[in-house]
């Protein structure tokens, strides 16, 4: 931008951080206009600066319909529109006076086109213009825009609008944005206070790729230490936020472990089940939540679609736990006490369930899709995002495995079942229906399960397969936290989870499963029962 042009914008702002912008006369703004639709680039920068420093609060969107490729030259007269696709056709409007100017097709009017630079020139003058926009949200984003562009006449612009700012998150951004500007001048004085404001602001790998060169190789020995230091509070911030993200990543995985594993402490660790249609349970769980979500579509308003997910988790335990229920009574119950064959013949069944589902909803994966409560992340740090989705399941794991303990230890089911899982004989002799035990607690195992595949829905596709990436894990979790304890199996998960994710950057995602299930046989070989050993069927066994 030519300096005498930005000496004048930067006078415009100035007057006007202090009374509202006004409209120049319509023949000069025109003017200006058409000098738009000038072929080079380099003129339509040059038009683009001169239309803004006519100071026309109308110059702003025109300029955002250039960048966004929506201003047009109309060849009948030459006059420049704004256009807005309204089907095979486009909508124009007069940026002059902005009346409706009806509809034109495409082939009536030229394109006034940009490229990158030019694209790139156009924010760094919408900046400028927002930047004396009375929304604090709009300047911030005027002052994030015109910091890319580290002119002196841009340091000029944001000089100019720091004296008359009076938002105080606004004006930090400000003088963050001149102490980056800064750290290229001439002066060791004005550099070694770039770099002093810079390490009282965001410690982000962007201030440390600024002030880095300035710790290897500047001239001044207190900048260099000054640099050296701040490169040295970055990096270290940089570890705590990639380790706590780490945490957080394990944690979730864990969560879903949690999850997929809970059901499976029941049936195999409480009843000596090993059910390997476990991860189909899961699977019907997850295509339960998926009809779930194409019934709101189908049938009810969009304002209650975000409620699927709530209705698809009673949903999804009843179905699994009625097939987990129908298959205790008809296979389970007759295999009791002979572990092999109850492998084998719920291994077939998952091979049937996996096939059923193909046979219903095709093979290709399907998509459910994130409520908006679920949608998006929280950034708790500057480069510490946390997604919501992850955290909600992390919560809700916690709920299930509390409400799943509450009910063993509180009612008069699980009262029943820790009789059974305890000393069957006596349980019978007292009057308690065993079999209807085995087939409930067979199906509590199955549904909660069937959650599980709720919860997982949300962190990726549905497939026939979907249970089988977590069969395997979930044995893991309940073998290495003892067979039949919940606190074993949050344990567990937890720990498997943690572990897994603090090896994947340095051993990779597959030698860490691998080194995770040599460290879980070396353990076993040590403490058999697992971490929380429980006395039952399994255990007495």
């Amino acid at each position: 931008m030519p300096r005498l042009a930005a000496l004048f914008f930067a006078l415009l702002l100035a007057v006007a951080a202090a009374a509202p912008a006004r409209a120049v006369d319509d023949a000069v703004f025109a003017a200006a206009l058409k000098g738009l639709a000038v072929e080079g680039f380099a003129e339509k920068t040059a038009a683009a600066d001169a239309l803004a420093a006519t100071g026309d609060p109308r110059a702003l969107p025109v300029l955002r319909a250039m960048a966004a490729g929506n201003l047009y030259v109309r060849k009948a007269d030459d006059a420049p529109v704004l256009g807005e696709r309204a089907g095979r056709d486009l909508a124009l409007t007069d940026p002059v006076s902005g009346a409706d100017l009806g509809t034109a097709a495409s082939r009536d009017l030229t394109k006034i086109t940009v490229n990158n630079v030019l694209r790139t020139a156009l924010a760094a003058i919408i900046g400028r213009l927002e930047i004396a926009d009375p929304d604090p949200a709009r300047r911030r984003a005027a002052v994030e825009s015109i910091a890319r562009d580290s002119t002196p006449e841009a340091a000029g612009v944001l000089r100019a609008a720091l004296e008359h700012e009076a938002d105080p998150g606004v004006r930090t951004l400000m003088e963050r944005a001149l102490a980056r500007m800064s750290l290229a001048s001439p002066d060791a004085a004005v550099r070694l206070a770039a770099v002093e404001s810079l390490a009282g602001g965001e410690l982000s790998p962007q201030v440390r790729a600024l002030v880095a060169p300035l710790a290897e190789s500047d001239a001044d020995a207190r900048v260099r230490d000054a640099a050296r230091d701040l490169v040295e509070r970055i990096e270290l911030r940089l570890m705590i936020v990639d380790i706590t993200l780490n945490l957080f990543q394990g944690l979730s995985l864990g969560s879903v472990l949690l999850l997929a594993a809970i059901g499976l402490a029941i049936t195999f660790g409480v009843m000596g089940v090993i059910n390997m249609a476990h991860g189909e349970m899961i699977m019907l769980g997850a295509y339960t939540a998926f009809v779930v979500q194409e019934a709101f579509r189908a049938f009810l308003p969009d304002g209650v679609f975000g409620l699927y997910l709530i209705v698809s988790i009673p949903a999804a335990f009843l179905v699994a736990g009625a097939v987990g229920v129908a298959l205790e009574r008809g296979i389970i119950r007759f295999l009791y006490g002979r572990p092999l064959e109850t492998l084998l013949a719920t291994w077939g069944i998952s091979l049937m369930l996996q096939q059923v589902v193909r046979s219903i909803f095709g093979a290709p994966n399907k998509e459910v899709a994130n409520p908006a409560w679920m949608t998006g992340a929280w950034e708790a740090l500057p480069g510490l995002v946390l997604t919501w989705n992850r955290v909600a399941i992390i919560v809700f794991a916690l709920a299930v495995l509390a409400a799943v303990a509450l009910a063993l230890r509180y009612t008069a089911f699980g009262l029943q079942m820790r009789a059974v899982t305890q000393n069957r004989s006596m349980a019978a002799g007292m009057g308690i229906r065993t079999g209807w035990v085995d087939a409930l607690t067979f199906g509590l195992g199955s549904g909660i399960a069937g959650v599980a595949g709720v919860a997982l829905s949300q962190v990726g596709n549905v497939s026939p397969n979907l249970g089988q990436a977590y069969i395997v894990d979930s044995f893991m979790v309940v073998v290495f936290g003892g067979v039949g304890s919940l606190w074993g199996v949050l344990a567990g998960a937890m720990s498997l989870g943690i572990v897994n994710k603090i090896l994947e950057p340095y051993a990779g995602a597959m030698l860490g499963k691998i080194l995770v299930l040599v460290f879980i046989i070396l353990f076993i070989q040590k403490r058999p029962r697992g971490l929380f050993a429980l006395k039952g069927r399994a255990a007495e066994a």
